[in-house]
């Protein structure tokens, strides 16, 4: 069986161009994610298994769950998008609501995973719930109160593992 992992080829005068483990030469990003589809190879990490996100900081790929493989990374697509239908800003909000003090993001995300009784691992509560948490912060209805646990590449990228917000609260006078 061919392996075909594809990475970026530095040095090329020809502009962005990835080799395959194949031997084949891809022209641009569009290429070499076409030849790791039909390959039946994750197309955000081309079949490496892990991505950067950030200068000099590389994890598993989030779209595969670190495999490399099509299969799991379409897996993952479409429970993020049975999660953007089940996990809505109104559940979320409500949840968030039930929180007199300060709150952390995996107490939401448990507390909605509960609320809707989904087994763990099901779908991936935690990132759908931080971006609904993001909204609301960008909304003004929450406030982040935590501090970053990690700075990445200066002060430019910043690491939080379990962030922690408030609710804001209106004047009453």
């Amino acid at each position: 069986m061919t392996k075909h992992t594809i990475t970026l080829r530095t040095g090329t005068i020809l502009g962005e161009v990835y080799g395959c483990d194949c031997g084949a030469q891809l022209a641009g990003r569009m290429a070499a994610e076409v030849h790791a589809a039909d390959n039946r190879q994750c197309t955000v990490c081309l079949g490496s298994a892990e991505e950067e996100p950030a200068p000099g900081l590389e994890r598993p790929c989030t779209s595969c769950a670190g495999t490399g493989r099509r299969r799991e990374q379409i897996t993952w697509q479409l429970a993020h998008a049975e999660a953007e239908q089940l996990i809505t800003l109104p559940v979320v909000r409500g949840v968030v609501e039930s929180f007199d003090g300060p709150f952390r993001l995996s107490e939401i995300a448990d507390a909605v995973r509960d609320g809707l009784a989904l087994p763990p691992g099901r779908l991936p509560v935690g990132p759908r719930v931080r971006d609904l948490l993001l909204e609301m912060q960008s909304a003004g209805e929450i406030t982040m109160v935590s501090a970053p646990d990690e700075l990445i590449d200066g002060t430019d990228v910043v690491l939080f593992r379990d962030p922690q917000w408030q609710r804001v609260r209106t004047l009453g006078l």
